[in-house]
């Protein structure tokens, strides 16, 4: 052996030869594997009857809403509720409000965040605007208005 400043693997080869393996193998290599340990006594027969299992470790694919994500999917609903209600809003912002949020999201990504900024703020008007033009419609309808 040699020292070497890679790692020996890739981190994803054990994930792709578990799923080459499949289920049903890895259920009988880990059978295997706990029966010889007890033949060897490396450990007891009652260690397998309860296990504790530490996820601390384990990788997760969390997505948190940020500013922008929250004020696009409000304005989303505004536009879906209005239309459930048959109010006919001046403009939707559908495209160009999609269009800036992935616009935000990319010079956010590059860090280029006056730029980001601008789009969000692109994001707000949206929003402000679909309020407006809301509040204006249910002014005088007391069904509405809440």
């Amino acid at each position: 052996t040699f020292f070497c400043h890679t790692l020996p693997f890739d981190r994803s080869s054990m994930t792709r030869w578990r799923s080459r393996m499949g289920e049903e193998r890895i259920m009988v290599l880990l059978q295997e594997s706990l029966s010889l340990a007890v033949k060897t006594g490396a450990m007891k027969p009652a260690d397998t009857r309860q296990v504790i299992v530490d996820t601390t470790v384990q990788p997760k694919n969390v997505m948190f809403p940020t500013d922008a994500k929250l004020i696009h999917r409000a304005r989303e609903r505004l536009v879906r509720l209005a239309k459930r209600t048959g109010l006919h809003l001046r403009q939707s912002y559908v495209r160009v409000g999609k269009l800036a949020l992935i616009s935000h999201q990319r010079y956010a990504h590059a860090k280029q965040f006056k730029r980001a900024n601008k789009a969000l703020r692109k994001l707000k008007t949206y929003l402000g605007r679909t309020i407006r033009d809301i509040g204006r419609q249910i002014a005088g309808d007391q069904g509405l208005d809440a």
